[in-house]
């Protein structure tokens, strides 16, 4: 009888479903400061609360990260990933 342990060969790394601030920037190569700036201005990936913590959903941020898809510069795409900018509001008369 050997005492060799044999390697396994089936992947039983837990992935994570959700991420921090910090490791969603680098997985859409972004810096953190830019998703921050998309959460205040509600132009980026749909992010959760949990307890104080903000974090993101690997498939949210895919999915955010498609909608800039484009085959050239004339595809209009199917959405849109816009700029982390403030959007200026309409002012209305009275």
């Amino acid at each position: 009888m050997s005492n060799d342990i044999k390697p396994s060969t089936t992947d039983t790394t837990i992935k994570p479903r959700y991420v921090t601030t910090p490791e969603a920037a680098i997985h859409l190569g972004l810096s953190p400061r830019t998703l921050e700036k998309h959460r205040c201005y509600g132009t980026g990936p749909t992010y959760r609360k949990l307890g104080g913590r903000v974090v993101y959903a690997i498939d949210d941020l895919d999915a955010w990260a498609e909608l800039g898809t484009r085959q050239s510069t004339s595809d209009p795409g199917l959405g849109e990933a816009r700029p982390a900018k403030q959007t200026p509001s309409k002012v209305t008369k009275d």
